[in-house]
């Protein structure tokens, strides 16, 4: 189980380390997850001990949220400052994400029915 969480801590610090060093505008802990998906999908699998360790942090992902919400607390006066910014932008993207989502469905839909018997 240590290994495991050490695992888990080895891809985070190696991402935050690559986001640094590279100035990339992703956040390590997703470079990290990139990179461990890469090193289970070269090994083929993944390790039991891992499996259960990250099913246990999956089951209680709700916690993670609090800081995040905590954060946004803090922030309140420049939320309330540039809401109509923020309300755009997430109607906006909430459209593209609809329309893009769409698109490649009926994309997928119509090689699907090409490709039938």
């Amino acid at each position: 189980m240590v290994h495991a969480i050490a695992t888990l801590l080895i891809f985070q610090l190696a991402g935050e380390t690559l986001a640094r060093l590279a100035g990339l505008p992703v956040p390590g802990p997703v470079l990290g997850l990139i990179l461990l998906l890469l090193v289970f999908a070269l090994r083929g699998a993944v390790p039991e001990a891992l499996h259960r360790v990250s099913s246990a942090i999956l089951r209680h992902l709700s916690l993670l949220f609090v800081p995040a919400g905590v954060g946004l607390v803090l922030q309140v006066a420049r939320i309330r400052a540039e809401w109509e910014a923020i309300g755009a932008a997430l109607v906006g993207s909430t459209a593209l994400t609809l329309l893009v989502t769409a698109a490649v469905f009926r994309l997928l839909a119509r090689r699907q029915l090409r490709n039938a018997p």
